[in-house]
């Protein structure tokens, strides 16, 4: 999560460090919530299609066997073997199957809800096995930054990638020790670890070269991961584009062309999107009065912010609380 250093330069620029600070504070900005598909066993043939949840990601172990991911209306598919992880953070309608031409079985959230505990759901026929530990993450806050817009539809992470942290490889191990052992409590145990397994799959694909389109490649590089991170801490402070430059040590317009590129919009609208996104977060979880929200945004007129807000948003931020807040209560 963010933190407070005395200055700019109190500390060397590491873009590992970086990187992990602000995906931090991006992930508890979305308000991620878990739903556990928990541990599928499989006999070929055997054949998977998750429904398109709205808001949602998933992610996929391979603890044993082989699977094809695919996705609705494609026919490209992704092979899948004992120990990879597959993220798709973006949802979608998709399949997970043996091989091609094996019938596919409708998995609706109800059904996967069944997997919470420690009872596996079983499928398929009297072939060759295939375990799965599965999960989806459901996006709180509503909308997904922007920062997230241009992810891969999958994020495939081998195990013999030699790019992986081995702590990711750890994860792995003892996600698939615990999914199996069905010890008390194990289901809650499950849950962290997938939580845990979800930012790791996005750190190692942000530090490694497959990270190539604007957006999370932003907080791989050491001086626009810095930029960010500095926003992220102090997110009300006048910042200039100079400042951020000067801070990172760039040029103004070296700074600025970099952060466009990488990040995929100018530091500007960078920082008035973010100061958006907290101030909606506040307006949907707290009873702070509107010009108190106004000013942790970093605007002193309640006028202001209400006009900022509502190009943002599409809705003055009254009535943006007041719908929030009435189907939180409903749900």
């Amino acid at each position: 999560m963010s933190r407070n250093p005395k200055k700019p330069t109190d500390r060397p620029v590491r873009s590992d460090d970086v990187a992990t600070d602000t995906l931090g504070d991006l992930l508890d900005s979305l308000r991620l919530t878990t739903l556990i598909y928990g541990r599928i066993e499989l006999g070929a043939p055997w054949g998977l299609r998750f429904p398109d949840l709205p808001e949602a990601a998933s992610l996929y172990l391979v603890v044993r066997g082989s699977a094809l991911l695919g996705f609705d209306g494609t026919e490209e598919t992704t092979v899948l073997s004992a120990g990879d992880v597959a993220l798709l953070p973006n949802g979608g309608s998709h399949t997970l199957r043996d091989g091609k031409g094996s019938p596919l079985h409708d998995l609706t959230t109800q059904s996967c809800r069944g997997a919470k505990g420690n009872v596996p759901i079983q499928l398929g026929g009297d072939g060759a096995r295939t375990t799965l530990v599965a999960g989806t993450f459901r996006y709180g806050s509503g909308r997904r930054f922007p920062l997230f817009e241009t992810l891969p539809p999958v994020i495939h992470i081998a195990a013999s990638d030699p790019k992986a942290s081995p702590w990711l490889s750890a994860t792995v191990q003892l996600l698939i020790a615990e999914s199996a052992a069905r010890s008390p409590g194990g289901s809650v145990v499950v849950s962290r670890l997938v939580d845990v397994l979800f930012v790791q799959a996005l750190r190692t694909f942000i530090l490694s070269t497959d990270c190539k389109e604007s957006g999370l490649r932003a907080l791989g590089d050491a001086q626009i991961g810095k930029a960010l991170q500095l926003v992220h801490e102090r997110p009300i402070e006048a910042w200039t584009v100079e400042g951020l430059a000067h801070a990172v040590g760039l040029s103004r317009s070296a700074f600025a062309a970099r952060f466009t590129e990488l990040v995929g919009e100018p530091p500007l609208e960078y920082i008035a999107r973010w100061r958006m996104t907290k101030a909606a977060e506040l307006l949907r979880e707290s009873d702070l009065p509107l010009l108190t929200v106004a000013e942790r945004a970093g605007y002193h007129s309640e006028a202001a912010f209400s006009r900022a807000f509502k190009r943002h948003e599409g809705a003055s931020p009254g009535t943006y609380r007041r719908d929030k807040q009435t189907v939180k209560r409903v749900s």
